[in-house]
């Protein structure tokens, strides 16, 4: 779990970014300063507590981010347009895109190169292994990240754990 500091706010510790560097590693992401990469504002519930991992994951990955406790989560996802069949437990933003639930950093930094017309990226659910959702000793899951906007969810990318699967 992510410590909080005096005001509330989650706070990435060392400990738990060098942890997660295995991950960003295994996973083909490139680390870079935080001032390269643009800030991911994240909304989550106060009781979650994958929502912290997943944004340890993502700053590993070299991009600041800013959580927001809101009560109403489902709120939240309804007013940035998140179909209701893609939610999961957080809803971020970066860039004018929104990221739905456990997306990898890999995805994120594909979908900031290529910048495609499309409202944003989710992983439905919770898929085991997926950033943020890692179970000690339980084979990952095998799941896709979805592409979602003006048409029907589309397949971005697919991956096993928080590896890209080629092809």
């Amino acid at each position: 779990m992510t410590p909080k500091d005096g005001n509330g706010t989650m706070t990435i510790t060392r400990r738990s970014f060098l942890a997660a560097l295995p991950l960003v590693a295994g996973a083909g992401i490139r680390t870079g300063s935080a001032a390269e990469r643009p800030v991911v504002v994240m909304h989550k519930d106060p009781s979650c507590g994958c929502c912290g991992a997943w944004a340890d994951h993502i700053a590993a990955a070299g991009f600041p981010t800013r959580i927001i406790e809101e009560i109403r989560i489902n709120a939240v996802k309804a007013r940035l347009g998140v179909p209701a069949a893609l939610w999961s437990c957080h809803t971020a933003e970066v860039e004018g895109y929104i990221l739905e639930g456990h997306v990898p950093a890999a995805s994120l930094i594909r979908l900031l190169a290529e910048r495609p017309a499309i409202r944003g990226l989710a992983v439905p659910g919770m898929p085991v292994g997926s950033p943020g959702m890692e179970v000690p000793g339980v084979e990952p899951d095998t799941y896709d990240v979805l592409a979602f906007g003006t048409g029907g969810p589309s397949v971005f990318m697919r991956f096993h754990g928080s590896a890209p699967i080629n092809g």
